[in-house]
């Protein structure tokens, strides 16, 4: 099954009252003083449109029949008088709907940043970046879109409306009640187009999602696909994406303007029958020319505000399926999450023991199968071993970026479940073999978790780790913007960098995952050195493929298939002549230079 697919099977569809609901308790109720002042303008604009078609009475009966000059004058400042009221309350209820509208955009954003930054790795593992995106950009755009035209059409639309049926019901109740006579009808049809639409809506919003995602992915993929050749493959993807994306927008539109034929054709018939009606009793004089033309411009001026309202359930379903999604990220509960009453972890020594842990990556088969190792304080001890034989897990479980099935992890003597999050992380710091880099420039990367870091404190640390040479012969030095993930630096001075953010973060427990895996021999020859300075008299723990980084650790464990082999000394190891000594023999073989297992 493709993600889309899943995506697609996942829909749990609520109903439209309890998202109006929701959107309405935690979004619009925030501005309640707001959107009252904005209903204020919209009643005011409602009783100025209404008041102009009533004024269509005296025009007629008094200036055109009767011919009265004073009264024309009068008139006409009334209608410029009422107009001019119009356009400052339809501004006034525009300015304050889009300040709330665009202040709900604000609000989810960040809103959904601050969730997201609470979940665990596992989730982002299982979701396409892009998809993620598309909730920040598409999803909340589409909610204020509903909120602002739900706002407007039972706002402005509504009252303007019930405005101009007073009219009619006061010149006259019999062509009232004949002009409402067809309108319900439009009711069902209305109704099956909106649901329409917030399907088609709600597919629309998961292929923009994936499109989001393809052009990330084969934006930061541009080498490897100039690479391989595979600009005509990647365009393939992005057509069949884009031309899913053409189809439902344009069903979409198709569905959206279906309303307007069904509001033209009883707009039509209901004006045709007031004509028909009222023009018989104009002629038979059992009605004044000027009623009956003040009712017919009630009737037209209504037609606009009920076409709109006829519409306003199409955006709304469309807003309704961006905020389903939304919620549904929301409501995801984090899987990892600090226990009630969980203390401060306050390190003496700074001890690391897994006991008899257990893990597997979801439904998967078990990564580790009850691995027992310590990590004494202040010692250097390494993890070498296979790729996939659990390294990398035993690293990630130790700062909690996953819960372990069964065991534990405990930090002098406490279960890192038991600890705030804050202090477990500011206890630790952790170089990867995918270093993450911002777009910013080389001192903000470095200060990176120490913002109120000295300058001399950032040098200091880009030297222990080898790296305030090649930053100084950059175009702006420390000052120089390093790209999307450092794109604008080499592997080696990438890596340098993450080094050197550890290295200024000084934690008491170091987590090195083939911290020197992309550096040259020289490079790893200074970092090598740096890394002894900043690793004695602190815990650390070291995954390295190339055995030769770490003959000098105080232990090393040998990890296979989720499993500790053997463990001891370098020496004590070879001497064994088990695991490790084969992994040795396998790595030195040519005149005893390390390569790559």
């Amino acid at each position: 099954m493709t993600r889309r697919e899943s995506e697609n099977g996942n829909k749990r569809h609520l109903s439209s009252v309890a998202l109006v609901r929701r959107l309405l308790r935690e979004n619009v109720r925030h501005y309640f003083g707001w959107l009252v002042l904005a209903l204020v303008g919209m009643a005011v604009m409602a009783g100025a449109t209404a008041l102009s078609a009533w004024l269509m009475e005296p025009v007629v009966n008094e200036v055109f029949i009767a011919k009265k000059r004073e009264t024309l004058w009068l008139i006409s400042s009334v209608v410029l008088a009422t107009f001019a009221v119009k356009g400052a309350a339809n501004y006034a209820q525009a300015t304050l709907v889009s300040y709330v509208g665009l202040r709900i955009i604000a609000d989810n954003q960040t809103r959904l940043y601050a969730h997201l930054q609470r979940m665990d790795l596992a989730f982002f593992q299982s979701r396409p970046t892009g998809t993620l995106i598309s909730r920040f950009t598409v999803d909340i755009a589409l909610m204020r879109a509903a909120v602002s035209n739900a706002l407007t059409g039972f706002g402005k639309d509504a009252l303007s409306l019930v405005g101009l049926i007073v009219v009619m019901f006061v010149q006259d109740v019999r062509l009232a009640l004949i002009a409402f006579l067809v309108f319900p009808v439009a009711v069902i049809p209305i109704v099956r187009l909106g649901r329409r639409m917030r399907r088609v809506s709600t597919d629309t919003q998961v292929e923009m999602g994936q499109f989001t995602t393809l052009l990330q992915q084969t934006f930061q993929g541009a080498r490897l696909v100039k690479a391989y050749a595979m600009e005509s493959y990647e365009l393939g993807h992005v057509r069949t994406i884009v031309e899913r994306i053409f189809k439902l927008t344009l069903k979409s539109a198709r569905t959206r303007a279906l309303s307007s034929p069904i509001m033209e054709t009883l707009g039509g018939l209901a004006v045709a029958l007031v004509i028909v009606y009222g023009g018989l009793r104009v002629i038979d004089a059992d009605m004044d020319p000027g009623s009956f033309f003040s009712f017919i411009t009630a009737l037209l001026l209504a037609y606009e505000p009920m076409k709109r309202l006829a519409n306003l359930n199409a955006s709304l379903q469309e807003g309704l399926a961006g905020a389903q999604r939304l919620f549904a990220v929301l409501d995801t509960v984090p899987a990892i999450t600090e226990r009630p009453g969980a203390s401060a972890l306050a390190l003496r020594e700074g001890s690391v023991r897994l006991e008899g842990v257990r893990f597997a990556y979801g439904s998967a088969a078990p990564t580790l199968d009850g691995v027992t190792l310590e990590v004494p304080a202040g010692r250097s001890v390494a993890l070498v071993g296979a790729s996939g034989a659990g390294k990398s897990t035993i690293l990630n479980l130790i700062p909690r970026f996953y819960d372990v099935g069964e065991g534990a992890v405990i930090i002098d003597g406490v279960d890192v479940r038991d600890a705030t999050f804050a202090s477990l992380y500011a206890n630790i710091a952790l170089v990867s073999q995918e270093v993450t880099l911002f777009d910013d420039t080389v001192r903000a990367n470095i200060a990176y978790g120490r913002a109120a870091a000295s300058e001399d404190e950032i040098v200091a640390a880009a030297r222990a780790a080898g790296a305030d040479g090649f930053i100084r012969e950059l175009a702006d030095g420390y000052d120089t913007v390093v790209g999307e993930q450092g794109t604008r630096l080499s592997g080696g001075q990438r890596q340098r960098l993450a080094i050197a953010r550890a290295i200024l973060k000084n934690a008491p427990i170091l987590l090195l995952d083939e911290a020197t895996s992309a550096l040259d021999t020289e490079s790893e020859r200074h970092v090598q050195a740096a890394m002894k300075k900043l690793t004695r008299g602190r815990t650390t723990l070291v995954i390295a493929h190339r055995l030769s980084t770490v003959i000098d650790a105080d232990l090393i464990y040998v990890i296979e298939r989720g499993r500790v082999a053997e463990s001891g000394t370098h020496a004590q190891l070879l001497g064994a002549g088990g695991a490790y000594a084969r992994l040795h023999a396998l790595q030195f073989a040519e005149d005893g230079a390390a390569a790559p297992v």
